[in-house]
């Protein structure tokens, strides 16, 4: 049978877990450009371009059938009450100015109650969660809040895009290693269980894409990629790619390219917002660090050129600093060496905005994985590593950080969908349908 993609009709609703700095910069941005008051910079799939067939950029937009802004309804969850428009304000990533001329819009989307425990995050104390007790009851609880969303904003698909905070470091553990362990574990309120890992668990029981934009593991676990793959449905993950290690993918390509030794590669961040203070506890960020580590050594492969990478120090540091708000900066120091030895040094310091460069990766990714979805395909999407800082892969295999390398093989990708026929509309299943078979799953 010849592999169709169903056509982007109706509205499509984008979940997102965790209404703060990023998420409401996206639905304010995503506002703004609708009422033409701003452009979409920094979105592939509003203003990337790629290899045509015969070689000339035309428009990802022309190649793949995306759904349109116009399409997106709004929700998630937060730990706290406050509707967009207030978390926005409250965020300071964008102008009051802004934000007024956008208020109405903002204030009708109002946060569900989240399903949180503050054994995964220390530094937050909120008081807008469920009222559950039981991992398995808040699990079934969050598929009814994806259903009835759905159902109250006329919206025929979904997808979710994790855009909370950053959760305590967690090793995969046996209640993780296939999917009747887990959903045990569901029961039994097992504590190696995360909230993360519950939305996670949810949305893919409903049908709904899921793209994890934190360094959590969440369905970077065997058993909930069990269950996508069971499920047909597409994941991603995982931690946004947005500062010091989109730096990091661009520049070290190019050293390597150039055969140029490392000795060292010191990482410094200071920033101020609700992420900085969650990174304040050593476990939250000890997530992090894992993240953050892992880039350079899949990039350079120090094992393959130890003469030029063997003796690399790598260190990165954190720092929560309330004075810069959302305004993160980094530096970074390189040692290098070359021709006979003779070192060198490179000096960064990038003075960027997080959520400006977060907000147009959680929007390609909830476009990205609905038209995974339409496309028929489920399981782990290793084509979007390029918006990743640790990328998830299945099988054990080695993560592609080189962003060069990942933006070729998104765009393959994304001439391979755009190479499928339309789906004619008797194949298509109602989404009612569709999400009451996986309900009750």
């Amino acid at each position: 049978m010849e592999q169709t993609i169903r056509p982007p009709r109706g509205r499509l609703a984008v979940l997102m877990p965790g209404l703060g700095a990023v998420a409401t910069t996206l639905i304010a941005g995503v506002a703004a450009v609708r009422r033409q008051l701003a452009e979409p910079v920094g979105s592939l799939t509003q203003m990337g371009r790629m290899p045509g067939e015969d070689g000339s950029p035309v428009r990802i937009a022309d190649v793949v059938p995306l759904a349109t802004l116009d399409e997106l309804v709004f929700g998630g969850w937060d730990v706290y009450p406050d509707n967009v428009y207030e978390a926005a304000r409250k965020a300071a990533v964008l102008e009051p100015a802004q934000l007024q001329a956008l208020r109405p819009e903002l204030e009708r989307i109002r946060p569900m109650e989240a399903v949180f425990d503050p054994a995964y995050v220390p530094n937050l104390h909120g008081s807008h969660v469920k009222d559950v007790r039981g991992k398995a009851a808040q699990a079934r609880a969050l598929m009814d809040d994806i259903r009835g969303f759905m159902q109250a904003n006329g919206c025929e698909r979904a997808v979710m895009v994790w855009c909370a905070s950053t959760e305590v470091y967690t090793q995969p553990s046996m209640v993780h290693q296939d999917l009747d362990a887990f959903e045990e574990g569901l029961e039994n309120d097992d504590p190696a269980i995360a909230p993360s890992m519950i939305y996670a668990y949810a949305a893919i029981r409903c049908g709904v894409p899921f793209a994890n934009g934190a360094p959590n593991l969440a369905c970077d676990v065997p058993a909930l990629v069990q269950l996508a793959k069971r499920c047909g449905v597409p994941i991603a993950g995982k931690d946004f790619k947005t500062g010091q290690t989109l730096m990091k993918t661009i520049l070290a390509p190019g050293l390597q390219a150039r055969a140029l030794g490392i000795n060292g590669w010191f990482s410094s961040n200071i920033l101020g917002n609700r992420d900085g203070y969650v990174l304040d506890n050593p476990d939250n960020f000890r997530t992090k660090e894992v993240s953050k580590l892992g880039v350079l050594e899949d990039i350079l492969r120090p094992d393959l050129n130890p003469d030029l990478y063997g003796d690399m120090h790598h260190q990165v540091r954190i720092n929560y600093y309330p004075p810069h708000g959302d305004n993160k900066e980094s530096w970074d120091n390189i040692d290098i060496f070359g021709w006979l030895g003779y070192r060198m040094q490179i000096k960064i310091n990038f003075l960027c905005r997080d959520s400006i460069l977060a907000a147009p990766i959680a929007l390609d990714l909830a476009l990205l994985s609905d038209l995974a979805s339409r496309a028929g395909m489920s399981g782990v999407q290793e084509w979007l590593s390029f918006y990743f800082k640790s990328p998830q892969v299945e099988g054990g295999a080695r993560p592609e950080h080189d962003v060069f390398r990942q933006l070729a093989k998104l765009h393959e990708t994304l001439r391979r969908i755009g190479a499928l026929e339309p789906a004619d509309e008797a194949g298509n299943e109602a989404p009612a349908a569709a999400l009451a078979a996986a309900a009750t799953h």
